[in-house]
C-alpha cells in the first residue's frame, strides 16, 4: 500500500467550532461566562451529575478536588503506578504523599486486590484512573473501602460508563480533560463533577481566586463596582468562554465520536487478533469504553523484534505510535524521592515497557485503518 501519514491523534473540528467562537469574541465576554455555563450544563446532563464546573485543565481539576476534600500535609493518597504524571503531581501540590498501587495487566487500571495493603492511618483518599477511556471499578472500590474519598481521574473518560453509570458520577468528585488527544477538546481545559452541593460550592470558589461570587455574577448584579469578598485562598483555574463555546459544539458530537471509535476498535480487534505477539485491549461486560486511545501490549518473548523497534518500523511507514503512558514510579523525581525501583510495581513496569498505542481517532479513514493493520501484519 502507498505510504500514508497517520497521526496518533487529531482533534475533529470544523466550521461549527469556527462559528461558535464568534459570539464570545463579538460580545467581548471572553473569560469565564455564559458559554462556560452552557458547556457545564450540557456536560452535567450527559454525565448524570448535579454539578459540573469547568477549569483550565484536568491537572488543576485534580488539585482543586484534593484541596476541596481537605487533603493536606502528611496525608496519603493512593494512585495507580501507571498513569500520566499529573495524577501523582496533584497530590504533591497538597504537600501530601502519593502511595502507588500496581495495575491490573489486562485493564491497565488500578489493581483493587492490592489496595488494602497500602492503606495506613494517614490514607485519606484514592484517585482511580479511568485509563484510556475504560472506567476503573469504582463501585467495587467503594464497597471495599467506604471510608476513602474517591477522586475519579477521568481525563480520558468523557462519555465512558459502568452499567450505564457515567464516569464522573461514580466517586465523590470527577475530573476530566479536554486536551487535543481526548475525544472532545477545547484545546486545553478540564471539568470537575460532583453530586454534592457543598463540594460544588467550595470548588466554584477555589477555581476563581477564592471569590465569593463569579465575575459574571458580579457584572450582572445590581452593584458590579463592588468587589467580592475573599474568605479562602483560591486559584485562577478558570476556563475561557472561547473554550466553552468550542466545548458546547464538541459535546454535541461526543456520542457520535465514541460510536465511531467503538466501530473501529472492534475492527482492529477483528483484524489484529491473529498476531500472536500483539495483545488486544479487553472491555469487561457492562462497561462503555470511551476509546481515548487503543492500547495494545507486545509480548517480546515471541515478537519478531522489540517494542521500540516495532514503533520505529511504524514511524518509518508514516504511522505514529506511543507507549500507552508511563509508569510514574519510574520517573526520576518519584523514583529518587521515594526510593522506588522499576520492578517494585511489575505490572506498571511491564505496561511502561511493552504497551503501544496505535492511531484511533475521528479523522481517520477506512484506508488509514487498513494501512495500520497491513503494516503491523508485515512485521
Amino acid at each position: 500500500m502507498t505510504k500514508r501519514n497517520i497521526q496518533i491523534s487529531l482533534p475533529s473540528m470544523g466550521q461549527e467550532e469556527w462559528e461558535a467562537v464568534k459570539e464570545p469574541i463579538e460580545t467581548g465576554w471572553i473569560t469565564q461566562g455564559p458559554k462556560v455555563r452552557e458547556f457545564e450544563k450540557i456536560f452535567a446532563e450527559m454525565h448524570n451529575v448535579k454539578h459540573a464546573l469547568a477549569v483550565s485543565n484536568c491537572t488543576t481539576a485534580l488539585h482543586i478536588a484534593l484541596v476541596t476534600l481537605g487533603i493536606t500535609d502528611g496525608d496519603e493518597v493512593i494512585v495507580p503506578a501507571f498513569t500520566w504524571v499529573s495524577t501523582a503531581n496533584a497530590v504533591m501540590y497538597c504537600n501530601a504523599t502519593p502511595i502507588f498501587v500496581d495495575i491490573d495487566p489486562v485493564t491497565f487500571n488500578i489493581d483493587i486486590e492490592q489496595i488494602a495493603a497500602k492503606i495506613t492511618s494517614r490514607t485519606k483518599a484514592i484517585i482511580p484512573v479511568h485509563l484510556f477511556g475504560l472506567c476503573a471499578d469504582i463501585p467495587e472500590i467503594k464497597r471495599r473501602f467506604p471510608s476513602l474519598k474517591i477522586v475519579e481521574d477521568g481525563a480520558c473518560a468523557a462519555g465512558s460508563a459502568i452499567n450505564n453509570h457515567p464516569a464522573g458520577s461514580l466517586g465523590d468528585i470527577g475530573c476530566f480533560s479536554f486536551h487535543p488527544r481526548k475525544s472532545v477538546t477545547t484545546g486545553e481545559g478540564g471539568m470537575l463533577t460532583t453530586q454534592s452541593d457543598e463540594l460544588a460550592q467550595i470548588m466554584d470558589r477555589l477555581r476563581n481566586h477564592g471569590a465569593s461570587v463569579s465575575e459574571e455574577q458580579r457584572h450582572h448584579g445590581p452593584k458590579p463596582y463592588i468587589l467580592p469578598s475573599f474568605d479562602v485562598v483560591g486559584y485562577n483555574y478558570r476556563m475561557t468562554d472561547i473554550q466553552g463555546a468550542i466545548g458546547v459544539v464538541q459535546l454535541r458530537k461526543l456520542d457520535r465520536f465514541i460510536s465511531e471509535r467503538q466501530k473501529w476498535a472492534d475492527y482492529y480487534v477483528e483484524k489484529l487478533s491473529d498476531i500472536p505477539w500483539l495483545r488486544m485491549p479487553k472491555v469487561p461486560n457492562g462497561y462503555k469504553h470511551g476509546w481515548q486511545s487503543f492500547v495494545t501490549f507486545i509480548d517480546e518473548s515471541i515478537s519478531p523484534v522489540k517494542r521500540n523497534q516495532i514503533m520505529e518500523i511504524m514511524q518509518t511507514n508514516g504511522i505514529a505510535t506511543r507507549p500507552g503512558t508511563h509508569a510514574v514510579h519510574m520517573l526520576n523525581f518519584y523514583s529518587s524521592k521515594f526510593g522506588i525501583g522499576p520492578q517494585d510495581y511489575p505490572g506498571a513496569y511491564a505496561a511502561d515497557q511493552f504497551s503501544m498505542s496505535i492511531p484511533l481517532h475521528n479523522r481517520m479513514s477506512s484506508e488509514d485503518f487498513d494501512y495500520v493493520i497491513s503494516v503491523l501484519k508485515s512485521i
